[in-house]
């Protein structure tokens, strides 16, 4: 990120910057034999912290000082918050509306859901016997036509329940453009297993939608990211440095983000590369939608107010409905919340001292 230069070009390596950060906790899958849960969830919290005082400081506010000056929303700017609260609605209801349109999608291929599942596969019983059938092995079955059934072993459909309580099946949903059955079944046994048990269970068809469900979930911090460098210089508090310090906080929230796809698919056996490649994927589309973001706010300039508050919209819905919930299910919830507290305080002191 380049003061001076065009906001193209500062977002594309603002976002750069995003990506590459995704790729960073990704790869401590290269250090990291196991999935280290604690550090995953403290990760997590810190995340949601970072991730809740960029909306305020690097969005929030300089959209609400857009609208105050821009003469549009009273003559003392007493109806300022209108554009920001639709848009912030907005941002809420868009994140609200592809988890529906994917719901499937967003229930067995999420992080949450693929952490705790590889988890769990790769976990013995007090018995020691892998979780799943009495056997030893946990068989998948997905039939996708007129209901969605997933039968697995006890243990793991608990594990999965209460991990994926924002994401769970819908009897009667059908996944886009599959209206066949699909019937996969395969069966671990041990942990080095992962590749025959859940990387053949999500055939071509359904890497179609990962790819979407993952997409969709990045969308919003590239655009905030592309929203604040297009925004630069619209108001005394549309600063570069806001810019900059949101691209950071999204950075490193995304450290985590990385971590909590390839550390547990390292743990259940999947090559170390490919883990490490799965764990980058989630940072790939936010160059793409943050060059999107500036290009639509320098264009037409009325809706930067809308446009900011959106992409904070987005980004809390995704901090209470994703992170927070996944921070909570394996009972390190204290751990995570301190996480939040110290994360939202280091993006605090970034903005208020940077800024």
């Amino acid at each position: 990120m380049i003061e001076g230069v065009h906001p193209l070009l500062q977002t594309f390596l603002g976002t750069l910057f995003t990506w590459g950060m995704t790729a960073l906790g990704a790869g401590l899958v290269f250090v990291f034999s196991n999935a280290q849960r604690k550090i995953l969830d403290v990760s997590l919290g810190f995340a949601a912290g970072v991730m809740t005082a960029a909306s305020f400081w690097s969005l929030l506010a300089p959209a609400i000082e857009m609208a105050e000056v821009s003469g549009l929303y009273g003559s003392k700017g007493q109806w300022a918050f209108i554009p920001v609260a639709v848009g912030f609605t907005l941002g809420a209801v868009f994140v609200f509306a592809a988890d529906l349109i994917i719901p499937d999608c967003g229930a067995l291929l999420d992080p949450v859901y693929i952490s705790t599942m590889t988890m769990s596969l790769s976990s013995p019983t007090r018995d020691g016997v892998t979780n799943g059938s009495p056997d030893g092995s946990s068989s998948i079955l997905l039939t996708v036509a007129d209901e969605t059934v997933v039968s697995a072993g006890s243990k793991l459909r608990s594990h999965t329940e209460a991990a994926t309580r924002q994401r769970r099946l819908v009897p009667g949903a059908v996944l886009p453009q599959t209206r066949e059955p699909i019937n996969v079944r395969e069966s671990v046994s041990a942990p080095g297993r992962l590749e025959s048990g859940l990387g053949q269970a999500i055939n071509w068809r359904r890497m179609l939608l990962l790819i979407i469900a993952i997409t969709i979930h990045n969308i919003p911090e590239g655009l905030a990211v592309g929203v604040g460098f297009g925004a630069v210089g619209k108001t005394k508090a549309a600063t570069f440095e806001n810019a900059r310090n949101l691209a950071f906080g999204i950075g490193i929230q995304n450290f985590p983000e990385g971590l909590a796809v390839s550390l547990p698919l390292r743990g259940s056996g999947m090559p170390v590369l490919r883990s490490f490649m799965w764990g980058q994927l989630s940072g790939m589309v936010e160059p793409i939608a943050g060059l999107l973001g500036t290009l639509a706010v320098t264009v037409a300039e009325p809706i930067l107010p809308y446009a900011l508050a959106f992409a904070a919209g987005a980004m809390i819905y995704v901090v209470f409905d994703d992170i927070v919930p996944e921070a909570q299910t394996c009972g390190n919830g204290k751990l995570a919340s301190w996480g939040s507290i110290f994360g939202f305080v280091v993006m605090m002191s970034l903005d208020v001292g940077l800024g």
